[in-house]
């Protein structure tokens, strides 16, 4: 809980927001059926929680990945990830 990587603290807290009642029953039921599998070594930590305001990240987070290829955190962490979801979601990767 409350991690991403290497990062720590209650901005790094898995979630999803939902808009209303038909997507949270969706989320939640989702992570039921994910932890009863056991799909994972421990139970899913997401929390479900409702979307009251949006606000857009500041200029500089926006396509951080694009701007900022050779950050050591883009490529040790993230770059993987991009890459394999182009594998194996090749038809829907744009």
């Amino acid at each position: 809980m409350n991690r991403q990587g290497p990062d720590t603290g209650t901005q790094y807290r898995s979630a999803i927001f939902y808009t209303d009642e038909n997507q949270k029953r969706i989320a939640q039921t989702y992570i039921a059926q994910l932890d009863q599998a056991k799909v994972f070594r421990r139970p899913i930590v997401t929390q479900v929680v409702a979307l009251d305001t949006y606000y857009k990240a500041e200029a500089y987070h926006q396509d951080y990945l694009v701007n900022h290829p050779n950050e050591p955190y883009i490529r040790i962490h993230d770059q993987p990830k991009v890459t394999n979801l182009r594998k194996q979601f090749s038809e829907s990767y744009k």
